[in-house]
């Protein structure tokens, strides 16, 4: 077992043998990608000097700097008020064949030469939807879900903050909006409904059923059994509805993890109690999996791309922007922790 975290002050590896050395140490690691070919990518958000990226062709032993998405110049003639200018690399995914790399502002990027040359999406870049988009956490939009269907690598979901969910069927040449069903209570009542104002936190697909897919939103969690075609809301979940994160099962789509949290401007545990919930059935019923999880008070706030299940569906880890780690092997019926002292977390991923 690898596990990769992705952090504000570097990137750390989880081994047998338990934590290793840093890579990066001192800077901040936004996103961390273990292709299927072995190659470590790793986005830095290095502040003065711009968004990195870094790749590895040997397991992390050494790292070349490669080509971090760029934006076009923005005509003069543009009504845009969002700055074409790279922020943040938000998300990184691969479809076996091409690198899909999700940013601040909400741009989608694909390479298809391991991230030496970058383009951006421009049929979803310049869909007139895009100019209502707006920053959920952030002053801009940002793309931070890349659901690949790996039966059907031409469909891609992306999740938007705040801008919806868009699917693209043909590989990226055009894309729809597939929100429906999900609603946003911040909005006022005649526009609650509206696809392109969704706040999805996180979206995720089960691999061995790509049609089943799950959303942490803003104010509530939904799924989809119909590949986005429409969403329903799962009401069961406790102890609250609000998060970011979710996992699923690589094989069992009614399985699925979340890490509550009290929303909006408070954003910490219910009742100060860590806790991840479990479905084991769709969401028609929950489980909150505390054994091995710090006791009251604890004021651990889990991110959107810091809860992972490893292909086996066994094990799940989560990491907390007080840099707490913890790993259960059993799908979170007890947690192990493996560090209360790394610095705050961005992303927990399995390789």
């Amino acid at each position: 077992m690898k596990l990769y975290v992705g952090t504000r002050k570097g990137l750390f590896v989880v081994g047998a043998r338990g934590i290793g050395k840093p890579h990066f140490l001192g800077d901040p690691v936004s996103m961390v990608l273990p292709d299927r070919d072995g190659t470590l990518y790793a986005a830095l958000n290095l502040g003065h000097f711009g968004v990195k990226l870094r790749r590895s062709d040997d397991g992390g032993k050494s790292w070349q700097e490669v080509s971090a998405p760029e934006y076009p110049p923005q005509p003069a003639d543009s009504a845009d008020k969002t700055p074409w200018k790279l922020v943040q690399l938000w998300s990184l995914e691969t479809d076996g064949q091409r690198l899909w790399a999700g940013t601040i502002p909400g741009g989608l990027f694909t390479s298809e030469d391991r991230g030496e040359r970058w383009a951006l999406v421009r049929s979803l870049w310049d869909r007139p939807e895009r100019l209502e988009w707006s920053g959920g956490g952030y002053d801009h939009a940002g793309v931070h879900s890349i659901a690949i269907d790996p039966k059907e690598p031409k469909r891609i979901t992306v999740a938007v903050s705040t801008g919806g969910a868009w699917q693209t069927r043909d590989g990226g040449r055009s894309w729809s909006i597939c929100a429906q069903g999900m609603y946003a209570e911040y909005m006022p009542p005649a526009q609650k409904f509206e696809q392109n104002a969704q706040d999805v936190h996180r979206l995720v697909l089960c691999p061995a059923r790509p049609d089943v897919m799950w959303a942490q939103h803003h104010n509530g969690v939904f799924r989809s059994t119909d590949g986005a075609g429409s969403w329903q809301e799962v009401t069961a979940i406790t102890p609250s509805k609000f998060g970011f994160a979710v996992a699923v099962h690589p094989k069992d789509p009614d399985l699925a993890w979340f890490v509550p949290a009290i929303k909006d401007e408070c954003r910490v545990p219910v009742d100060a109690k860590l806790a991840v919930a479990r479905t084991r059935d769709g969401g028609r019923t929950f489980q909150v999996l505390r054994k091995g999880l710090p006791r009251a008070p604890a004021y651990d706030l889990v991110y959107r791309h810091c809860l992972d299940v490893d292909r086996t569906g066994k094990r799940v880890a989560f990491g907390s922007t007080t840099g707490g780690l913890w790993l259960s092997e059993n799908q979170g019926d007890s947690w192990r922790c493996l560090s209360t002292q790394l610095p705050p977390i961005h992303c927990v991923r399995f390789g």
